[in-house]
């Protein structure tokens, strides 16, 4: 290996940390104020790519049977939430978010299926279609066992992501899909070629992690999530709603699920079961940032995917050997520095 080959495979590596970066903190931003390990995010974003490529070839895709199903679940189960409850006015509300405005894209995409979009109205379409999956699995799924510990959380999203893999196989079939470039450009650094793929992940990966920033920082809605995500008892109190922020939370994911699958599928190619384990690679990261620091999460991020490039080039068979290895030294490391203070603690 010479320079010029290290340095064409870090910047590989940068562009494929930059995707783990969109999926990591998203797994940070979910896990925070729901204390949930959301396995189906990587789901959500192979079913993102799937749905771009069914657009760009004409065809009907799958995802407006999905939203369609999650919609009609989640209204019925709010409907008899809103009945036990005997709060009769909430039921034009429910009825709007949780039924009519998730079915808005989906009427959208099925209207528009057979028309030649541009590439800019396909991506919006898709993302729009995308955005209310989350949240739905949220009502339908994690808001009735709320309370529950997170080893049960942690297992029901397993299983939930099983119940989506064998749905993406149902809606979308078993052939795997690449969409078109997003862009042509291309340079030269340095006598290393850096493709205009390369530089719009890049860019996108840090112009959403700063819009992450300023949203926390600068808005009602992000300290909200702050607050519910360092108590939620005091959150309540505050006249927070758990309920409402974690919805926000899983409404935020879902958009980073969805960019993150914009941006992978001109790269690679995805089936309907492929997210799990790009999923898998970005919680590497999520566990070196401890599940809790935004800005490790990333640098972590990052440094899976260059490890994952570098591991390929030397064996490709390995190369999802070694990076799942890093979590060894990391949760011993983590597994250290809690003894430590809870022994602190203690004094």
């Amino acid at each position: 290996m010479n320079a010029q080959i290290a340095a064409i495979l870090t910047m590989d590596g940068v562009a494929t940390g930059a995707i783990y970066v969109l999926m990591a903190l998203g797994f940070v931003l979910i896990f925070s104020v729901t204390r949930i390990v959301f396995v189906p995010f990587g789901d959500i974003a192979a079913f993102t790519a799937l749905t771009l490529a069914a657009l760009e070839t004409k065809q009907f895709p799958g995802t407006v049977g999905l939203v369609a199903v999650l919609a009609s679940a989640a209204t019925v189960m709010e409907l008899f939430s809103i009945w036990r409850a005997g709060a009769y006015r909430r039921i034009p509300r429910a009825i709007f978010f949780y039924l009519i405005l998730p079915m808005l894209p989906a009427v959208a995409v099925w209207l528009a299926s057979d028309i030649a979009l541009n590439a800019p109205l396909r991506i919006l379409l898709t993302i729009a279609l995308i955005l209310p999956i989350a949240p739905l699995l949220d009502r339908i799924i994690f808001r009735p066992i709320a309370d529950a510990s997170v080893l049960l959380l942690l297992i029901v999203a397993v299983a939930l992501h099983f119940a989506l893999s064998g749905m993406g196989l149902i809606f979308f079939g078993p052939e795997g899909v690449r969409t078109q470039s997003l862009t042509d450009f291309s340079l030269m650094f340095a006598g290393v070629p850096i493709s205009g793929e390369t530089i719009l992940i890049v860019v996108a990966a840090g112009i959403f992690c700063l819009m992450l920033y300023l949203f926390f920082e600068f808005t009602i809605q992000g300290k909200a999530l702050q607050a519910t995500a360092m108590n939620r008892t005091g959150a309540r109190l505050m006249g927070i709603r758990p309920a409402h922020a974690g919805t926000v939370a899983f409404l935020l994911g879902s958009v980073m699920a969805a960019i993150s699958g914009v941006l992978i599928a001109p790269v690679n190619t995805i089936f309907y079961d492929s997210g799990f384990i790009i999923g898998l690679k970005a919680f590497v990261g999520a566990i070196i940032g401890g599940l809790v620091s935004f800005p490790v999460t990333a640098i972590g991020s990052l440094f899976v995917g260059v490890l994952e490039s570098f591991a390929a080039f030397q064996s490709s068979p390995f190369k999802e050997v070694t990076v799942f290895s890093l979590l060894i030294p990391v949760l011993l490391w983590r597994s250290y520095t809690l003894l430590q203070t809870e022994e602190d603690n203690e004094e």
